[in-house]
């Protein structure tokens, strides 16, 4: 018996089988709910992701003799006819192929005949962007004056080549890139449904590589259980793949949160072993910064990532800044990396600048004031230097716990929404039991930022204490009002320092100098 690859095996018969394009399958189910079916209709999608397939879905649907909840029944004779491809009022032509007027106008004559089998006759149009100008005139012809008996399902990856006359005459459907995370469950399901051996790594590596496409992801399922023998092992598959696990990529970027050079090249090395596509890894590297990035500022935007631990991980070990620094650089890395030398020395350059660009951090209670040492020479130059004071290496012991609000926040180094919140909430009472904080309704936050906190505060009290909020309106000055002023304070203490410095007094009257507003901050 032949083969039948997956992807035609397990291509959905009714609304009910079709993965992670909910929109689409109601609206479809509604209208034959109501009877109120369109004439024409025009899915759009990029590829795989089950434009033909729901066309063809529907196309049984509306001529199906025994629908159930309005999913066809599978067991009617239209129903197997179609499934069979011997349904002869379902005419199915790829554009691609068919593109001259002539072929379009052969294909449309037959339209005014009333069906042989089942109610409708139904003209499935694939790749439909691929018809020349004459041929969108001969069709636009009949999809103003369609046939009682007549649908047209229309499919493309590329609606914009379509002109808008044909456009406003058909019900525009737009199919979603599938999730990493709905291929994988559907691959699972059918592994198992094969008893089919599989790891599920591998699993996550095949619908990443996937890219967004059902179809492809199946036939990339397929060639994995041909190249593990029967078996879907994640070696295998990353073998087949060409791609590095992710651990390494992992490795890399918590190396990078600690400012771990040596670790980084060790990392590189062991990954340059595998004769890796060093392009491929900052690819991965990219994603995996977007996912941070997108986890410390919105908690909830990445709930269907199945990596969410790993992303959680790192997002606590890597500063915001930093992330959004270290994707800046990849990204501009990605495209100088085939005008390096060779790729791994590319890639070296491009984790060592991450380090070298990642800003320094010190911890407050370790720095000393910045002293600014101007002097003015006989020519008109300025020599500046900066002199910055740190603490001997044998460091004070930590500062005991204190019940300051805005101390504690900053010795709980929160970030992300949770230091905001923080920063305007008023500390009310706390203990070893419970703490109460007032906060303004206009800066209420959901239960994960609160959460955050209270676990903040457990780790900084070492006590499970609880977290109280009481939501109203307080005179009291928050954190955030504080540091306002605090930044105002400086800024104004700064501007007029400068104003009454000898030096720059002298500058102005002798070089005719001048401050520009804006360029003074203070530090």
């Amino acid at each position: 018996m032949n083969y039948q690859v997956l992807a035609r095996k397990w291509r959905p018969h009714n609304f009910t089988e079709v993965v992670g394009q909910e929109h689409v399958v109601k609206s479809l189910t509604n209208a034959l709910q109501h009877n109120r079916l369109h004439h024409a209709y025009l899915f759009t999608g990029t590829r795989g992701v089950g434009k033909t397939t729901i066309a063809r879905i529907l196309a049984k649907a509306i001529n199906c003799e025994n629908l159930q909840d309005f999913n066809p029944c599978g067991v009617c004779s239209v129903c197997l006819a179609l499934d069979e491809g011997r349904f002869l009022d379902l005419i199915e032509v790829d554009a691609a192929s068919r593109t001259k007027v002539e072929d379009t106008r052969d294909l449309l004559d037959n339209a005014q005949y009333a069906p042989n089998q089942g109610r409708y006759k139904v003209y499935i149009i694939d790749e439909v962007h691929m018809l020349s100008g004459h041929s969108f005139n001969a069709l636009l012809k009949t999809l103003e004056e369609p046939p009682p008996h007549v649908k047209f399902l229309l499919a493309t990856t590329d609606p914009h080549k379509i002109p808008v006359t044909v456009l406003s005459r058909c019900l525009q459907f737009n199919l979603k890139r599938l999730l990493p995370t709905q291929i994988f469950s559907q691959m699972e399901f059918i592994l198992q449904q094969e008893k089919i051996e599989f790891e599920a790594p591998a699993l996550k590596l095949l619908s990443r590589a996937a890219d967004g496409s059902m179809r492809d992801g199946l036939s990339l399922l397929d060639q994995a259980i041909v190249y593990g023998n029967g078996k879907v092992p994640t070696e295998e598959v990353r073998s087949m793949l060409g791609t590095v696990a992710q651990q390494p990529v992992d490795d890399l970027l918590i190396a990078l949160a600690q400012n771990d050079a040596p670790a980084i090249l060790d990392k590189i090395n062991e990954i340059a072993n595998l004769t890796p596509d060093f392009s491929d890894v900052l690819h991965q590297m990219l994603q995996i910064l977007h996912r941070v990035a997108l986890v410390q500022q919105v908690p909830s935007a990445i709930d269907h990532d199945f990596d969410i631990d790993m992303i959680a991980t790192l997002a606590s070990q890597l500063q915001p800044a930093d992330v959004q620094l270290f994707y800046q650089i990849g990204l501009v890395g990605q495209k100088d990396l085939n005008l390096a030398p060779d790729p791994r020395s590319g890639f070296e350059m491009v984790m060592l600048r991450m380090l070298t660009f990642k800003p320094a951090t010190m911890e407050p209670s370790l720095v000393k004031p910045v002293k600014i040492q101007q002097t003015v020479s006989e020519t008109p130059l300025i020599k500046a230097q900066v002199v910055i004071e740190t603490a001997p290496q044998n460091q004070p012991p930590a500062a005991p716990i204190t019940n300051d609000w805005l101390s504690m926040i900053v010795a709980m180094r929160l970030t992300g929404p949770t230091k905001e919140f923080a920063n305007n909430c008023v500390l009310e009472h706390i203990d070893d039991t419970v703490c109460n904080l007032i906060v303004d309704p206009d800066h209420i936050r959901g239960s994960g930022t609160q959460e955050r906190l209270q676990k903040a505060l457990q780790a900084y009290r070492g006590k499970p204490v609880k977290l109280a909020i009481n939501a109203k309106k307080t005179t009291i000055d928050t954190p955030a009002v504080q540091l306002s002023k605090d930044r105002e304070d400086k800024q104004q203490a700064s501007v007029e320092a400068i104003n009454s410095d000898h030096n720059i007094l002298a500058l102005k009257e002798h070089f005719d100098a001048r401050i520009l507003p804006g360029t003074i901050e203070p530090v």
